[in-house]
């Protein structure tokens, strides 16, 4: 299952695929022990952007093909890397996939598959493999719908690193990809890592979970 850092507690939480599913664009901010604390947590209704977003659009994971998407798809940014990993159930057999797109056009593509990984070591090996598909030099917005990898690389990584890769909540999951992944980041500053919504009708972010779940089927 995705997941994603508690804003109040720090902590990482998971949130199922259906439920994102319900509210495409809807990114979880707090998670369910925070937010029952909370007075208010009880009666605590969705966003209305989220409420919004699944009036007006049903979509969700398919697992469609890679030709299937295109077909199905249109819109979305035509430039950069997209990347998605999956795992299911979490843990258990899990796949990743990136493509790299220029003018709407596929310039290149990865993806792999592991008999028993997570749902996070997915999209953080996405992304790695995703920076690679770019000419080195060459500006480029490496996108996931992972918002845990985006705050880990861009938040919190810098702070981890000055003391020793510790953090004060405990261990860093996956610390290796952690590592390699930020000093990829470090290293290239033409790269930018940027969250997109999972499973809300963008093309390439589509064709990425179709190639990260491509395991699943007999085609990609």
């Amino acid at each position: 299952m995705p997941s994603f850092p508690c804003l109040t507690c720090n902590k990482e939480f998971t949130v199922p695929e259906a439920t994102l599913a319900k509210y495409p664009g809807w990114q979880p901010k707090v998670c369910l022990s925070c937010k029952k604390q909370s007075p208010q947590g009880a009666s605590k209704k969705k966003p209305a952007a989220a409420r919004s977003a699944r009036s007006s659009s049903g979509s969700r994971e398919e697992n469609l093909s890679v030709a299937e998407v295109l077909a199905k798809y249109t819109a979305g940014p035509k430039d950069g890397v997209f990347t998605d990993g999956a795992a299911e159930p979490n843990p258990g057999a899990g796949g990743w996939g990136a493509v790299y797109v220029v003018g709407d056009q596929v310039v290149g593509e990865r993806w792999g598959h592991e008999p028993y990984t997570t749902n996070n070591r997915m999209e953080l090996s996405a992304l790695i493999s995703g920076c690679a598909l770019v000419p080195e030099g060459t500006k480029a917005v490496i996108y996931t719908d992972s918002q845990l990898c985006v705050s880990t690389i861009n938040e919190w990584a810098k702070s981890w690193e000055a003391r020793g890769w510790k953090r004060k909540g405990g261990e860093i999951k996956n610390l290796e990809l952690v590592q390699e992944l930020y000093a990829i980041c470090k290293r290239r500053p033409e790269l930018e890592l940027r969250w997109i919504a999972a499973h809300s009708g963008n093309r390439w972010n589509e064709y990425a979970d179709a190639l990260a779940t491509a395991y699943r089927r007999s085609v990609r």
